[in-house]
């Protein structure tokens, strides 16, 4: 199982979240994707984008300003 980083740290909604579903597409279920961001609308935004694509958020926590967001994908990739 690969794990992935993203840092979209200063990129306003929806970016991190588009960013992490393009990431998404090319990667196996069960593999981890880890985001980095800095807008406050995004805890919402991801909790929405796992709950409606099937993939599992399985950590989000906040530190100074910094939310960490951990998604495992559910949905193997269709090429």
């Amino acid at each position: 199982m690969a794990e992935m980083l993203i840092d979209a740290q200063f990129m306003k909604s929806p970016m991190p979240v588009l960013r992490a579903a393009r990431a998404l597409r090319g990667m196996a279920a069960g593999d981890k994707l880890r985001v980095l961001a800095t807008d406050p609308e995004a805890l919402g935004d991801f909790r929405d984008f796992c709950q409606t694509s099937g993939h599992a958020l399985v950590a989000a926590s906040e530190t100074r300003g910094v939310f960490s967001f951990t998604i495992r994908c559910q949905v193997e990739a269709t090429l």
